[in-house]
């Protein structure tokens, strides 16, 4: 539910300088799915000029996303933050229904917004900090046909939403495709109110909602064994929700882990394949090192979901599984980090039957850590939404 072009807000102010190029591909080798990629730079840098000013951007081909923190203004423990998002391709809805992607009863859309945030640390000092957001946005959305959208389907009309987030978080995972530790224990609840609720589709047969409620939790761990540099992650994600329509769905598929903030991820399935109103989610990733430099990795992975379907988009069965390995490549130092992976979704509907195969690869180039292999004398030498139309010219 939650690309780039969507989502990628955070629990709380990160006082940590990053400046990161991520791409990522997913690639169906079994039926006809929408395109999933992203390509963006994201920058977060404190003391941004000011010393009390934070800047968080993330920049895609056709879409911005950056909010400016200002630390402490509300307390000493209490920042504000004030958003701006917007771009192409951001509000694009795609149909898919017991695995086939319906073209005819997609469409795009083109939005952005303004936001205002409260975060606040409630445990100064300690070792895992325990935070708490409260944040109001606006959003527009304008809805368009594309060539393939049948004459018969009615768009939903352009809407205006408010929306209302808080939540806490324990921990915390850093914006990397693998991070060597991390701990998350959070909880959320967010409400979408539309300004402008209406019917769409072949003769009204489908809904956008005045109101819909999500909750959602997140237990994460990952580990790096310090001798043997083996490294881990596993996470359980459950979500519920009320009055849930196609838009405010929570939507599981793929495997692009930078795609939201929560990513949802399925491996072997379309992205955002499965449509839930409420849903349990367990993976876990395991990556062996190759060799004595360690630079090389192979990489597994397993998830499994159970869910309840939106109303509409209900389909045979409630689990779906999906399994996938790669290999890795991390430089020295760490300034790239390389994957390429092969999943299977167990469970998907495809035109033979159940089972799906995919391909995907994913890249993190790091700023700062390739700057400092360079021009820093103590270190060694060697230390979209938008993006998916560019990529049509494959299909």
């Amino acid at each position: 539910m939650l690309l780039l072009g969507a989502q990628c807000v955070h629990g709380q102010l990160d006082p940590t300088k990053r400046e990161l190029i991520q791409l990522g591909y997913n690639y169906p080798l079994h039926g006809h799915a929408p395109l999933s990629a992203y390509a963006f730079y994201y920058g977060n840098l404190p003391n941004f000029y000011k010393s009390n000013l934070t800047l968080r951007i993330a920049i895609a081909p056709v879409y911005l996303d950056s909010e400016v923190g200002l630390v402490s203004l509300l307390g000493e423990n209490t920042d504000l933050g004030l958003g701006i998002n917007g771009g192409g391709f951001a509000d694009s809805y795609a149909e898919i229904r017991q695995g086939k992607y319906l073209r005819e009863e997609s469409f795009t859309g083109h939005g952005g917004g303004v936001s205002a945030s409260v975060y606040h640390l409630f445990n100064p000092g300690q070792r895992i900090p325990l935070n708490g957001l409260v944040r109001a946005e606006f959003h527009q959305a304008l809805f368009s046909r594309d060539k393939e959208t049948a004459t018969g389907f009615e768009l939903p009309d352009d809407q205006s939403t408010l929306n209302f987030r808080t939540g806490f978080r324990f921990g915390g995972r850093e914006p990397l495709i693998f991070p060597e530790v991390a701990m998350e224990l959070s909880a959320w609840y967010e409400n979408m109110f539309r300004l402008r609720p209406s019917v769409y589709g072949f003769a009204g047969d489908r809904e956008i909602k005045q109101t819909s409620h999500l909750f959602w939790a997140r237990a994460l761990l990952a580990y790096t064994l310090p001798k043997l540099k083996h490294s881990f992650n596993v996470s359980l994600t459950g979500g519920a929700s009320l009055d849930a329509d196609r838009f405010s769905a929570y939507r599981l598929g793929g495997i692009l882990p930078m795609a939201s903030e929560f990513p949802l991820t399925l491996p072997g399935y379309y992205y955002q394949e499965i449509s839930a109103e409420k849903f349990v989610l367990f993976g876990g990733q395991y990556s062996v090192p190759l060799g004595t430099s360690r630079s090389w990795a192979l990489n597994f992975v397993a998830t499994t979901a159970g869910v309840e379907y939106v109303p509409g988009l209900e389909q045979p069965g409630r689990w779906h599984s999906g399994v996938g390995g790669g290999i890795t490549y991390r430089s020295p130092k760490d300034a790239w980090q390389l994957l390429v992976a092969y999943a299977y979704g167990i469970d998907a509907i495809r035109d033979n039957g159940r089972g799906a195969h995919s391909i995907g690869f994913l890249l993190q180039f790091d700023l700062e850590r390739a700057h400092r292999n360079l021009f820093d004398p103590a270190e060694q030498p060697l230390r979209s939404r938008g993006l998916e139309r560019i990529f049509r010219i494959f299909e």
